[in-house]
């Protein structure tokens, strides 16, 4: 089945392959090298999103040219109710994905649960019950089963890595509402087992992400792509002053600088994908000359991309992600487009 491609999407061009220098024509890699992937987040929104679901994840699975498809978080609108039955019924959702399913918990799903309209409760018993019901068998995939490998034994099954034809995958669980660290309902700052959950899940967040960046040097990996929810530059914090009070974004600032410095200690480019702000954006948000290096005090990283998924009630597209032929001298490993569902109004 063929999407429609979004009219003025902004996509990279992927350079021509070139075989190697030393090597015959005869011995250029075949494109089968190349594979494609999807990326969906902040969705489904809304009572009407979620009746159109079943249909989003049908077109998805008949792209018989998506290799895996990454959710990075929040299943749920803000205002809508934390509940079991609604888990349940994504869950059923997802276990219908015909490709394998990468998932991240937004949010939505836990970190504001507290809220009256979410339904009062403990933000961490909801993610306790996200990660029994999502995360039940750890190490393998949502939907057709991918072997992935798990922060299981810290606690963390949604933490996962893997790789494929020399592209090394990390999904890492960074939360919105400053990861976290925003007061629950009824308090005036973090609660003392808020703060533990952040510590703990963010040491091994930045535990992960340097392993995925020593891994890649040592496997000689064309790329580094993240995957999480939150959106860490965001371009609504810069207008609303957070340049003036960086405390706003403090919870993500770890995150931040493992990313610098893998990216500093990596020869190739580094992908962030992101949900959590809706609109789709992209950009380089530690190249020289960006607000952010002051803001989370480091250094320029000029080969970190970030793209920001379309997500929420009214979005009605998903990201298909190209990844170039192993032979291709290029930086612009990855490339992507955004992609109308069939059904879209």
């Amino acid at each position: 089945m063929k999407s429609r491609i979004l009219a003025g999407a902004s996509v990279l061009a992927i350079a021509a392959a070139a075989a190697s220098s030393a090597a015959p024509a005869t011995a250029v890699q075949p494109e089968k090298d190349a594979f494609t992937f999807g990326v969906i987040g902040d969705v489904p929104y809304g009572a009407a999103q979620v009746a159109q679901f079943p249909e989003m994840v049908t077109e998805l699975n008949q792209q018989d040219d998506l290799e895996f498809i990454a959710h990075v978080g929040d299943i749920k609108a803000g205002s809508a109710q934390c509940t079991d039955a609604y888990f349940a019924g994504i869950k059923a959702q997802f276990d219908r994905f015909e490709i394998p399913l990468v998932y991240t918990p937004g949010d939505n799903e836990w970190v504001d649960c507290h809220r009256a309209n979410n339904g009062s409760y403990n933000p961490l018993e909801r993610l306790d019950a996200l990660r029994a019901l999502f995360f039940a068998i750890p190490g393998k995939t949502l939907g057709t089963t991918m072997p992935v490998k798990s922060q299981a034994g810290l606690g963390l099954p949604e933490n996962v890595t893997f790789a494929q034809n020399r592209i090394a995958f990390t999904a890492v669980n960074v939360q919105g509402s400053n990861n976290s660290l925003a007061p629950w309902t009824g308090n005036s700052g973090p609660t003392v087992e808020q703060r533990e959950e952040v510590t703990a899940r963010t040491a091994a967040d930045i535990a992960q992400l340097r392993q995925t960046f020593e891994d890649a040097e040592r496997t000689n990996a064309r790329a580094v792509v993240v995957l999480t929810q939150a959106d860490m530059f965001d371009p609504w914090q810069l207008a609303s002053g957070v340049e003036r009070n960086p405390a706003q974004v403090s919870g993500f600032a770890p995150i931040v600088e493992a990313l610098a410095d893998g990216a500093a200690s990596f020869d190739g480019p580094v992908y962030l994908f992101n949900g959590d702000s809706h609109a789709f954006n992209e950009d380089s948000p530690l190249a020289a000359g960006s607000p952010w290096l002051e803001i989370y005090g480091v250094d320029a990283r000029e080969n970190l991309q970030r793209v920001t998924v379309e997500g929420a009630a009214t979005s009605n597209e998903w990201l298909r992600v190209t990844v170039s032929p192993n032979n291709t001298r290029t930086d612009d490993v990855l490339s992507w487009e955004r992609v109308a569902y069939e059904g879209a109004e």
